[in-house]
């Protein structure tokens, strides 16, 4: 056991097989999120900025710009192996901040560029990450994706704690604007870490677990949406997406609207927005260092993905009592941290257990698609309870049965999970040392 792996296995539950692979993935993660939590306080700013009662519109336009970039992903996924395409997918996103920056420094249609700006970075954001967790299901197993998940999206955490503390100290001398080409710097840098992950996931050639596909994935652009139909489990993962969007959405409108009414000004609306992602952060990073691994191995993904619908169950209740800022902003942190440092890993190991196209196509289609649709499915449910009378309290109220409707798929999904596992586990043990991610 080297040096360097003596010193991380307390924090990195990983093989020295492993360690390189898992470190890198750390790395692209950290830069990812670092970048994209130095735009989201911008957006969340912008979205005030442009009015809330355009937020259900915003959402609206989010998922239409959505249906039609999932087909344009979807042949850029069949044609290019995965070396390649994933980093064309940031090369093209560093290249719209770049015209972002481009228009706010010379104040073109700053109403028009805020509201595209708010859509664009809800695009990027889902599909940034979505990208990055179909690579992780491709390079891991279940099993080391139960150990290494919750380190690998501490990451992830690192940089949204560094995201935030960038914007917080930058925002009033440098100006909003020039944040954008900090983003573009950690994009680059998340295409560093892409190139050196497939590089060292390729430096054993006797660890076949952590071989990367030179192939193309191939299939159809358009194969998502049949593979999802036809299969009741991802059915049951997006019917747990749209349920993650419900909480999240209802959640994001409340907050929208107390800040707004309690809150007066961009700079203190844009440092509150912050301080959650910090608060959230600090929270995260030390359950996924010390927690997330074991708690995902000791109780299974069921366990894991049912904490959070748990938070909402209770955070509901709590805002049909008091539904104030206060408790808006602690709710907002609970759920936020549940889901980084539990239910989240625990979503992207459901799909350790599907094949290689369902992982990039129809997870992609999920995550990115399902979600966004769903953001603005509420959006609108949300606005149009307000317009029938609703306070918040009752909107939170009508939001409880749901809320435990969630927890039940919770626990549905992981048992099937722990099950397909099981059966790949068998089957590789039987076929002998083939690559277990790519199995189906």
């Amino acid at each position: 056991m080297t040096l360097l792996h003596r010193a991380l296995r307390g924090a990195v539950p990983a093989t020295p097989q492993e360690l390189a692979a898992a470190l890198w993935s750390f790395a692209y993660f950290f830069a990812l999120l670092a970048g994209y939590y130095v735009l989201r306080p911008l957006r969340d700013q912008m979205g005030i900025a442009g009015g809330v009662r355009n937020l259900p519109w915003l959402f609206t336009a989010t998922f239409v710009t959505l249906l039609v970039a999932q087909p344009l992903y979807g042949a850029l996924v069949a044609r290019l192996p995965r070396a390649h395409f994933i980093p064309v997918v940031y090369h093209f996103f560093a290249l719209n901040l770049a015209v972002f920056w481009l228009l706010l420094i010379f104040g073109i249609a700053p109403a028009i560029v805020a509201r595209v700006f708010f859509v664009w970075v809800s695009v990027f954001n889902l599909f940034a990450v979505a990208v990055f967790w179909s690579f992780m299901a491709d390079l891991f197993t279940s099993e080391q994706g139960k150990r290494l998940f919750g380190f690998i999206g501490a990451g992830g955490t690192a940089g949204a704690l560094l995201g935030p503390v960038i914007t917080i100290a930058l925002s009033v001398p440098l100006g909003p604007a020039n944040l954008l080409i900090v983003a573009i710097v950690f994009l680059e840098l998340a295409v560093l870490c892409v190139h050196r992950l497939e590089r060292s996931a390729t430096a054993r050639p006797e660890d076949r677990a952590l071989q990367p596909d030179a192939r193309k994935v191939g299939g159809s652009a358009f194969a998502a949406l049949p593979e999802l139909m036809r299969s009741p489990y991802l059915l049951g993962v997006a019917a747990w997406v749209s349920l993650l969007s419900f909480g999240a959405t209802t959640l994001y409108f409340a907050q929208a609207h107390v800040v707004a009414a309690e809150v007066h000004g961009a700079g203190a609306q844009t440092r509150i927005f912050a301080s959650i992602d910090l608060a959230v952060g600090l929270l995260s990073l030390a359950t996924q260092v010390f927690a997330t691994g074991r708690l995902l191995k000791r109780f299974g993904t069921g366990a894991a993905a049912g904490a959070l619908p748990a938070v909402y169950v209770a955070g509901f209740a709590a805002l049909a009592l008091m539904p104030v800022l206060s408790v808006v902003v602690v709710v907002q942190v609970a759920q936020r941290w549940m889901n980084f440092a539990l239910a989240n890993p625990a979503r992207q190991v459901f799909f350790t257990v599907v094949d290689r196209e369902e992982k990039y196509k129809a997870k992609n289609l999920i995550d990115v698609v399902v979600y966004r649709g769903s953001d603005a499915l509420y959006g609108w449910v949300f606005d149009s309870a307000q317009a029938l009378g609703l306070k918040l309290g009752a909107i939170a109220l009508c939001a409880l049965p749901v809320a435990a409707g969630w927890l039940v798929l919770s626990a549905a999904l992981g048992r099937v999970q722990e099950r397909r596992a099981a059966r790949l586990a068998g089957d590789a043990e039987r076929d002998g040392p083939l690559p277990a991610r790519n199995q189906s």
